[in-house]
């Protein structure tokens, strides 16, 4: 019997576009938390569900993409 591979979970690329000074300390620390410390920097993350919540708490500064790889 042979076992089916598992399909492997959706990429999304996020991008931080505008800047945190001025931001609330909470969306700060959001952005620290998916790895965003400059402006302009992309992360790659699976696309989970704590993923997704913690993107929309700061849709206002960044930009999200779904990637292959």
């Amino acid at each position: 019997m042979a076992r089916k591979k598992a399909a492997e979970p959706k990429k999304l690329s996020i991008t931080q576009v505008r800047s945190r000074i001025g931001r609330p300390e909470k969306h700060r620390r959001t952005l620290e938390a998916l790895g965003l410390k400059r402006h302009q920097q992309t992360v790659i993350h699976n696309d989970t569900p704590a993923i997704r919540g913690m993107i929309e708490k700061i849709p206002h500064l960044v930009r999200v993409e779904e990637v292959d790889e």
